[in-house]
């Protein structure tokens, strides 16, 4: 008597994975007919179906066994996903705490950048500005000891540090510097000190010598 695989899964109650696993591991006597396979079956005896029964039950124990060994192994892939995405998710805030550390210590350099610029703008009227040559400037750069402890009595900057904390060009720098050596000695406001300019910003405005238009 011959079965095709649906028939003999049908009448021993098994899958049908269940069959073609016993086929390769040729656990049942079978023939090839037109392209189709069928199970041979011999006369069934309680030693032959005792045997059946037991090769089912390993075939079951062992894809359950099969099955536990993936379970285990989707655990450990589903486990390093959890981790990693935690370790992601620590380096994501890690970076955004730095990105704001930044952004604050930037916003307080504009902020103290916009206060002096405010100081500029309190207190004197500006004062009308000359031009000199190369040689007179550097003339003017000479230290001047007769204001030495006036200078060193006031709260001042000198123009240099000022000139860079307002963040501007090399030729800027040197436009306004010429300006200051200009006015130098006929404006009451610009101070000099080891051949360097200072400026008094608690007492005075310098926005018409430090504008750069």
């Amino acid at each position: 008597m011959r079965l095709s695989i649906d028939e003999y899964a049908s009448r021993f109650n098994l899958p049908i994975s269940t069959v073609h696993t016993q086929l390769r591991n040729k656990e049942l006597e079978y023939t090839i007919d037109n392209g189709m396979v069928y199970i041979m079956l011999r006369s069934i005896t309680p030693q032959s179906t005792k045997s059946s029964a037991q090769t089912i039950i390993n075939l079951y124990q062992q894809e359950n066994q099969e099955l536990k060994e993936k379970l285990s192994e989707l655990e450990l892939k589903i486990d390093k996903l959890i981790n990693d995405k935690e370790q992601m998710l620590r380096d994501e805030r890690s970076r955004i705490e730095n990105l704001y550390q930044s952004k604050d210590e930037q916003l307080k350099s504009v902020l103290e950048l916009i206060h002096t610029k405010l100081q500029l703008t309190q207190v004197a009227p500006p004062q009308q500005q000359t031009h000199l040559s190369e040689n007179e400037v550097e003339e003017l750069l000479e230290v001047d000891s007769s204001e030495t402890e006036t200078i060193n009595s006031l709260q001042k900057i000198s123009l240099r540090q000022y000139l860079k904390n307002i963040g501007l060009e090399p030729q800027e720098r040197r436009l306004i510097k010429r300006r200051f050596a200009g006015a130098y000695g006929s404006d009451v406001r610009i101070l000099q000190h080891n051949g360097e300019f200072f400026l008094d910003l608690a007492k005075f405005d310098y926005s018409d010598l430090i504008k750069t238009n």
